[in-house]
């Protein structure tokens, strides 16, 4: 796993690797971010308690995303607040990124690339969510 930070120690981006995971429960994002992402890795027969989730009242500033490649590959290109380059990085098959500040850019660099994304929400529309840049 390895953070990318601006100039000023910001957190911008988390790149976990598909070599990076840890067997049981780790939880990769820390408990400050908006998005919450941990990984499972488990054994046969592993039982998880059951339960659901209390409503909370949260309060969210910002959109977090994370994008998991399933299959092919893409280059995330990584910017600060002020879209000042910072870094790309290639991810390949099993790996993902979590954007937690800054913005960033995807390029899609193999046919049949198959992407998960998930983002905090609720997602209020491109005009007020977004600005975007070419």
């Amino acid at each position: 796993m390895r953070k990318i930070n601006d100039s000023k120690g910001n957190l911008l981006c988390i790149v976990y690797k598909d070599e990076d995971w840890v067997e049981g429960l780790n939880f990769i994002t820390d408990n400050s971010l908006s998005i919450q992402v941990g990984s499972w890795w488990y054994q046969n027969g592993k039982k998880l308690a059951k339960h659901k989730h209390n409503i909370v009242s949260r309060e969210a500033n910002i959109t977090q995303e994370m994008v998991y490649v399933k299959s092919g590959s893409m280059l995330a290109t990584i910017f600060d607040q002020e879209m000042n380059f910072i870094e790309e990085v290639i991810l390949k098959e099993g790996d993902m990124a979590i954007m937690a500040y800054g913005g960033h850019g995807y390029k899609i660099l193999e046919d049949n690339t198959k992407i998960i994304e998930a983002k905090n929400g609720p997602f209020v529309s491109v005009e007020i969510d977004k600005v975007k840049y070419e």
